[in-house]
């Protein structure tokens, strides 16, 4: 089974429907790979070292509606095991993030990566539209022996890739996330809990069985 999967690292329910994927693929215990395509929530200009509270508050036009959903989505989160410090999350633009995924994917640690970057950005506080901490937290990942993560960063390399996730979302008519494509042709929409998850893959192979039997 193919899973291709768009999301946003500041997305909360990117990172919590990760995890839920994660333990509904152990449950199958079959044979799926996993690819995680770029989106961004918002792709506008980030001014830097902005509170995530203070962003969502401008984006909803409400302090305390915004302060209802950070309350909602934290305590989600806990209930799945992770934890999101939004005392801490700083505001960021994503594209070079994705950028650093897509370098990571070159070189077999995509899913490290993405991880690296919601940790930086859920919990420790790190403003992950900045390129000198996108840097760092590239060597954290793959040690000093790898290729330099500044110079890519600096160069205009992984653009495409960014921009080709984003043009076939387009397509797709991808407008929230998470977002999974199942084997090119079953799409399923949101952080499904394991059981939804597990239940709809099963659906798929079953049907892909049938068409396979034809």
């Amino acid at each position: 089974m193919d899973i291709q999967v768009w999301s946003d690292i500041v997305c909360p329910w990117c990172y919590i429907g990760k995890r839920r994927l994660e333990r509904a693929i152990a449950h199958l215990g079959e044979p799926v790979s996993v690819t995680f395509r770029a989106f961004q929530l918002d792709p506008s200009p980030v001014p830097s070292g902005l509170p995530i509270r203070d962003a969502l508050a401008a984006t909803f036009g409400d302090r305390a509606r915004a302060e209802q959903m950070v309350a909602h989505v934290t305590s989600i989160a806990a209930g799945d095991g992770l934890a999101i410090d939004y005392e801490r999350a700083i505001a960021a633009n994503t594209f070079d993030a994705h950028r650093l995924i897509a370098w990571a994917a070159g070189q077999g640690r995509q899913v490290d990566m993405l991880e690296a970057l919601q940790r930086a950005h859920f919990i420790d506080g790190l403003d992950i539209g900045s390129r000198t901490v996108l840097a760092a937290v590239a060597r954290s990942i793959t040690g000093q022996a790898a290729p330099d993560p500044a110079a890519y960063l600096a160069s205009d390399a992984g653009t495409g890739a960014v921009h080709a996730d984003l043009a076939e979302a387009r397509e797709l008519s991808i407008t929230s996330v998470p977002f999974l494509m199942i084997d090119g042709k079953y799409a399923v929409q949101g952080a499904q809990e394991p059981a939804t998850l597990i239940e709809a893959f099963t659906e798929i192979a079953r049907r892909e069985a049938v068409d396979a039997g034809r």
